[in-house]
């Protein structure tokens, strides 16, 4: 594996999205000496709290909170996420730069209509990335990304498979607390869903997913195609 390269790319429309998802996955794997990235495809800046200097600044201290090797942008305009190929190819130069393994998006299925455009976005450029004949304006070498999977970020979904983040889960708050101007009340704020116990909403439903599975904390992920199990069969 070269400098650049990394073993997981994580997509989200705006940056908190990751986080929200699937940071104590983030956190275990980063422990495991996994190289991660993150991309966020917008700057967030039709956000009702903060703005977009402090957005960057908040997510890259939840980065580094999560050990993450890269974290980048690639300035879509925020509610303008609609499929083009522009913006496909540009994502698909990300992929091929990085030459990740596992790539993770959101979930199609949510309230905010940007999360699901993002996870059709990304499902075009991981097909296109390995096509040897596509070309993109900074890497025209094929890459086969080997899974695609997508995190939660709004809502309850029943989960095709999750991942045990007990030991994760006070690194995820504390990412998730780093975006104070999404998540922290004051009288300055615009009242939003996200600045009303939001937090304290994910944290219930990670509890609810590792309930499910006998354990105390679980990250829950979908996937378009069946999971094979090769020497996990009982667990061990």
């Amino acid at each position: 594996m070269d400098n650049k390269q990394l073993h997981i790319l994580a997509f989200g429309a705006h940056a908190d999205d990751v986080e929200i998802g699937m940071a104590g996955t983030i956190a275990k794997l980063a422990l495991e000496g996994k190289r991660i990235g993150i991309c966020d495809l917008t700057d967030a800046d039709l956000s009702s709290n903060g703005n977009v200097m402090l957005r960057k600044k908040e997510a890259l201290s939840a980065a580094e909170i999560l050990d993450v090797q890269v974290r980048t942008s690639l300035g879509f305009p925020d509610r303008g996420l609609f499929l083009n190929d522009d913006y496909i190819r540009k994502i698909a130069d990300v992929i091929r730069s990085y030459k990740p393994k596992v790539v993770f998006a959101p979930y199609l299925e949510d309230r905010h209509p940007d999360h699901g455009n993002c996870a059709r976005l990304v499902e075009e450029a991981v097909f296109s990335a390995g096509i040897k004949k596509y070309n993109t304006e900074e890497c025209n070498e094929p890459h086969r990304v080997e899974k695609l999977y997508f995190y939660m970020i709004n809502g309850f979904h029943k989960p095709d498979f999750t991942i045990d983040i007990s030991p994760f889960i006070e690194k995820k708050l504390a990412a998730l607390r780093a975006y104070k101007s999404q998540f922290e009340f004051s009288e300055q704020q615009y009242n939003t869903p996200l600045v009303n116990g939001y937090i304290e909403t994910v944290e219930a439903r990670e509890r609810m997913f590792g309930k499910m599975v006998g354990v105390t904390f679980a990250e829950g992920f979908k996937t378009k195609v069946p999971i094979l199990l090769k020497d996990d069969l009982i667990g061990e």
